[in-house]
């Protein structure tokens, strides 16, 4: 592949910015990773599982200074339904001291301030109960009609339902249940049931720390059955081997000190975890949350992302950060990883510090290991060249005379064309590519000035596009 001609020096490059038509922009956001950065990757995991790690080596691995402890006999309560009107049941063998046929469906409504009416299918009612009514099955698990806070409607659950008066109307109806039991239903909406065994029983002990730390609701119940806490559905997704991965690693949790971790996870890393005060600016150091190396959590398909946007649709995600017109993303300060921490968006009015969290938010990506490259591209005219010296017996105006600017000479004169712009930050190689019948081209390589001008001569007229620093510029017609 050739080199391509270069217009380097200072005033070659001004000149062309000077003469140059419109250009346009693009900006590439170059990233890694897939969540918050904190904590276990899950993708991490199921690497270090494919190359033979045992779940304690995978999950000492991830929170530094930690070492592993047995709890039993813990119960959680998820909020599976809230402000409903109606709570209705089935598979249920009992209602506080009522006894009910398992074969049936019954419903359960609120009544006054703190009261519940417990009725058949039909409505009629069969007693009211104040406070929280218990519902439970001999069978161990019952199922709770219409749409939970989970998505699933139906859905059958271990333990025994607890149903009461909201504090905001309708009725509560949270699932308690065993620590273990909960997460059975938790690993399979938190990690692909089709995993490893060691990286499933990663996740439970994972799962299982993380829910005895934090507590979502207070004193009603302590987890939701979403993101806001961890996913969980019950008993509808259950497998032979994820059950298993949760008995095999029974009531073990992740300590630091005498105290149990908040074991934070996510989906990728890019490569490389993230401490946790760099990941949440403004949050405490914790020292069992700090980066380490990732090495296998390349097999996620959001180990390495890209987003390539204009300037319009650029500032149009960045909304109210942009003060006049958007110039650019600046990264002023990255963590371990190297996640951004703070950022400025740089506008003609003004500049917006934002947080990397926030700048993930406006922009919906994927995580805050990001780069910003922004490829700016015209068509540019070169500067005058020195005239040439013409032998007297090869060009004429006819007749055999010479004369200086004939019109011959202008017609035979090789016209040349150029591809200009600039890019930020500054690249050292730069790739010129020009699109035919097949695709995209690459022609020729070159490089930018120290401020990220570049100026490259084509042979031809057609479209063409600059990459650099992973990013892609806008395509120009040259013509």
């Amino acid at each position: 592949m050739r080199k391509l001609a270069l217009l380097t020096s200072l005033a070659l490059l001004m000149l062309v910015s000077q003469a140059s038509a419109a250009t346009s922009s693009t900006f590439t956001i170059r990233g890694a990773g897939f969540g918050h950065g904190i904590g276990m990757s899950q993708y991490g995991a199921y690497g270090y599982a494919a190359h033979g790690a045992d779940w304690r080596d995978i999950v000492l691995h991830y929170y530094n200074g930690t070492h592993l402890a047995n709890v039993a006999g813990r119960t959680i309560r998820v909020l599976l339904q809230s402000g409903n009107g109606t709570v209705w049941v089935s598979g249920a063998t009992s209602a506080g001291n009522h006894q009910l046929d398992s074969t049936k469906s019954y419903r359960l409504v609120r009544k006054g301030l703190n009261s519940v009416d417990l009725r058949t299918a039909s409505g009629k009612r069969i007693a009211t109960m104040d406070g929280v009514v218990t519902v439970s099955s001999s069978s161990g698990s019952f199922v709770l009609g219409g749409r939970a806070l989970n998505g699933l409607s139906g859905g059958r659950y271990r333990g025994s339902l607890e149903v009461q008066a909201g504090t905001f109307g309708g009725l509560m109806a949270v699932n308690a249940l065993p620590l273990d039991a909960y997460i059975q239903g938790v690993i399979v909406g938190e990690m692909p049931t089709s995993w490893p065994q060691t990286a499933l029983e990663a996740q439970a002990v994972v799962a299982r720390s993380y829910a005895l730390v934090n507590d979502a609701g207070g004193a009603i119940f302590d987890q939701y059955p979403d993101t806001r806490s961890q996913m969980y559905y019950g008993m509808s997704r259950e497998t032979p081997g994820t059950n298993q991965a949760v008995q095999s690693t029974a009531g073990q949790v992740v300590m630091y000190g005498d105290t149990v971790a908040s074991t934070y996870y996510f989906s990728t890393s890019g490569g490389r975890t993230e401490n946790i005060e760099n990941a949440w600016p403004g949050t405490s150091p914790v020292p069992y949350l700090q980066s380490v190396a990732d090495p296998y959590d390349n097999l996620s398909p959001r180990h390495r992302w890209r987003f390539v946007w204009t300037r319009k649709q650029l500032d149009a995600k960045l909304g109210g950060f942009v003060k006049g017109k958007l110039r650019g993303v600046k990264v002023t300060k990255r963590g371990v990883s190297p996640r951004i921490v703070t950022a400025k968006i740089i506008g003609s009015k003004g500049s917006t510090v934002v947080s990397g969290p926030q700048l993930r938010s406006r922009l919906r990506l994927y995580d805050t290991w990001a780069y910003f490259i922004t490829i700016k591209t015209g068509q540019g005219t070169p500067p005058p060249q020195p005239p040439q010296p013409l032998r007297t017996d090869q060009l004429t105006d006819g007749g055999g005379v010479t004369a200086n600017g004939s019109w011959l000479r202008r017609v035979l004169r090789p016209r040349r064309l150029v591809v200009s712009g600039s890019i930020a930050p500054a690249a050292k190689k730069i790739t010129l590519q020009k699109q035919g019948r097949h695709g995209w081209k690459t022609i020729g390589y070159g490089t930018t000035d120290a401020r990220g001008r570049y100026a490259l001569l084509v042979a031809l007229t057609g479209a063409y596009r600059i990459l650099a620093n992973g990013g892609v510029g806008p395509v120009v017609h040259v013509r």
